[in-house]
């Protein structure tokens, strides 16, 4: 049961407590599929302890649970599910920022060092960070105001459901946007932006992608690339319907929670380099490309429900692919993965 909150320096998955903290995590999940979370600051920071997040208003006041959306003002706030048996005593150690006993609405914090023993007994921990522990500690080392509130916004830009045991609620389809809202910078916010660190991956990963279809290319002209009409491995998944704006980091970062994904490429454009919505994701086992085909088929991947399949049901896009590599798609592709 995880949640992947991809911030401006960089991917954070968070495992939630669901047994434990049924109400709180239900709380988080939910508002995660309502894109609640999207776009919303870490406002505080306090180095070397936590950080907060999870108010819209960027104030440290405002933030609703769902249960506000789904029955009215009187359920603004929720209970406290304090478990003695769940401590803030490791970094990345997730929990509610809650304005008193009996508090809580959808502001949350994370713990930037471990035994962070003063929140225990106070603060519904939830979850705990177990992909990304690189990026808490970009966030920690941010310069600050004396108020705590870094100088170049550190956002939440989009969060992702990966696995929810919880049921929708009634009312919560309505709620539900069609699709991530986008992004509108308040007049009255004058700080820079924290997107260098994102701007510098893109950067990467395209000069990467461009390397990894040149060899693919000399490798061809000299003979020694595998048989291009060979089957796809068993190991090799076909991932259609794709959202445009999914980037391969995201999926694999998806796919990685069932075993070591060898590659994740997203196929695109020859063109254009647009994406053509469809991906082919390989593992080093069968048993865990088996297990990501029975989880993930018709789950919501930024607000698509992708389809997935064994690559060898596709031989023909997968020839393509592995003759003229990620950026070699062409329309028909799209169409036919479709």
């Amino acid at each position: 049961m995880a949640v992947l909150l991809e911030t401006s320096r960089g991917d954070i998955v968070v495992d939630l407590h669901t047994r434990e903290c049924p109400r709180t995590t239900k709380n988080f999940l939910k508002l995660c599929k309502i894109k609640y979370y999207n776009n919303v600051l870490f406002h505080r920071l306090t180095k070397d302890f936590v950080v907060q997040t999870g108010d819209p208003t960027g104030t440290g006041k405002g933030g609703d649970s769902i249960y506000r959306f789904l029955h009215g003002e009187q359920a603004r706030f929720f209970r406290d599910e304090i478990q003695p048996s769940l401590k803030h005593n490791s970094i990345g150690t997730v929990s509610m920022a809650s304005a008193g006993k009996d508090m809580n609405a959808s502001q949350f914090l994370i713990t930037l060092r471990d035994s962070c023993d003063a929140l225990d007994g106070r603060h519904t921990v939830f979850g705990v960070v177990s992909e990304g522990l690189q990026v808490i500690e970009a966030i920690n080392n941010a310069v600050c105001d004396e108020q705590g509130k870094p100088y170049k916004n550190i956002r939440i830009k989009h969060t992702i459901v990966l696995d929810d045991p919880f049921e929708d609620p009634p009312g919560l389809e309505a709620i539900v946007p069609n699709s991530s809202p986008r992004f509108i910078k308040g007049p009255d916010d004058l700080r820079l932006e924290d997107d260098w660190k994102q701007v510098a991956e893109i950067k990467e990963n395209q000069a990467r992608e461009q390397e990894s279809h040149s060899r693919a290319v000399l490798l061809e002209l000299i003979g020694d690339l595998p048989n291009v009409d060979a089957k796809p491995p068993e190991e090799s998944l076909f991932v259609c319907r794709l959202n445009p704006i999914t980037t391969d980091e995201d999926l694999e970062i998806i796919f990685s929670r069932f075993g070591k994904v060898i590659t994740c490429d997203i196929i695109r454009d020859h063109k254009t380099g647009d994406s053509l919505n469809f991906a082919f994701v390989t593992f080093a086992t069968k048993e865990a490309a088996e297990a990501a085909y029975f989880k993930m088929d018709n789950v919501l991947i930024d607000d698509r429900r992708v389809h997935v399949d064994f690559s060898q049901s596709m031989h023909d896009l997968w020839k393509n692919y592995r003759r003229f590599g990620t950026k070699g798609g062409t329309m028909a592709d799209g169409e036919q993965a479709h």
